[in-house]
């Protein structure tokens, strides 16, 4: 049996096609606009030029100063992709005007997202980690994770510790944005659920079993996928994803030291409810001073 998301990387983006990145690139850009800190590059700042004899005092003062804030904006305006997968959100992201990290625990997805970036020209920086392990070399404005990736995070300890780490690098007043599964979709809508897809180059069979003690989803999933003319190979993954109600992950975001600023019910996009199966969540780094 394959390791999660290592054949799955070579199709992961046909398979994932119908996948509303588009939309939720827009809904983070404003996000982002309405909530945080980080601004997309290209805005000079304006200075004022100094004469007389303490001119040249003043300039190299002006300049230190510049330097400073310039390294601060740096920071600020930096976006975490946690959880990037093929880096198709982190590329989009960029094409905004935002410096971009992407931050993944699967090689092989991975790769695909650097040939992405290949074939794009941008200068996305990747890097191999767990989310439990994150560590940067600074702190940056936002941090963003989608399509479930914190579902995968199977006890509230680590998710915990997600939580605090992001909370770590945040930039003072930056946010965190991300979705997640509710328990609600895994127990009543796609628990032991079958589906299955055929494609010219790939079919798959993802069969669902949703343990109701551990509150953990498995997927079963099993590909069909194209080598050479008609041979196909037969392959299996098996993923875990834990679901969450929103009041834990509110609970859980606030011991890490993030204010929640708001959840929304992200399908609908209306207030969450009980019968609410993915939750938008904007939580803002609040115990940092202000530089700027």
């Amino acid at each position: 049996m394959a390791e999660a998301y290592s054949d799955f990387a070579s199709v992961y983006d046909e398979l994932m096609d119908a996948t509303p990145y588009e939309e939720w690139t827009e809904r983070i850009v404003k996000l982002i606009r309405e909530y945080g800190k980080s601004k997309p590059h290209g805005r000079p700042e304006s200075q004022e030029t100094a004469s007389g004899e303490n001119a040249g005092e003043q300039a190299a003062q002006a300049q230190d100063e510049l330097d400073e804030e310039a390294i601060l904006a740096s920071e600020r305006d930096l976006v975490v992709d946690l959880g990037c997968g093929t880096g198709t959100l982190s590329e989009m992201l960029y094409q905004k005007g935002f410096d971009v990290i992407g931050v993944d625990n699967s090689e092989a997805m991975l790769e695909k997202a650097m040939e992405k970036r290949d074939a794009s020209g941008s200068e996305i920086l990747y890097l191999l980690q767990d989310m439990r392990e994150l560590s940067l070399y600074s702190t940056v404005g936002t941090v963003v994770s989608v399509c479930d990736s914190v579902n995968y995070v199977l006890e509230e300890e680590e998710l915990l510790q997600v939580f605090s780490l992001v909370n770590n690098y945040l930039f003072p007043g930056g946010v965190f944005i991300f979705d997640f599964n509710t328990d609600y979709k895994y127990r009543e809508v796609i628990g032991d659920a079958v589906i299955a897809e055929n494609r010219e180059d790939c079919s798959f069979i993802w069969e669902n079993y949703y343990d109701p003690e551990g509150r953990i989803n498995e997927y079963d999933l099993t590909m069909f996928l194209r080598r050479e003319g008609e041979l196909f190979e037969r392959v299996t993954e098996t993923h875990l994803q834990r679901g969450y109600e929103p009041a834990e992950i509110q609970a859980l975001l606030e011991e890490a030291g993030l204010e929640v600023v708001l959840m929304r019910d992200a399908d609908m996009d209306a207030d969450v409810s009980d019968v609410s199966e993915r939750v938008y969540v904007v939580a803002r780094e609040v115990s940092k001073e202000k530089h700027c």
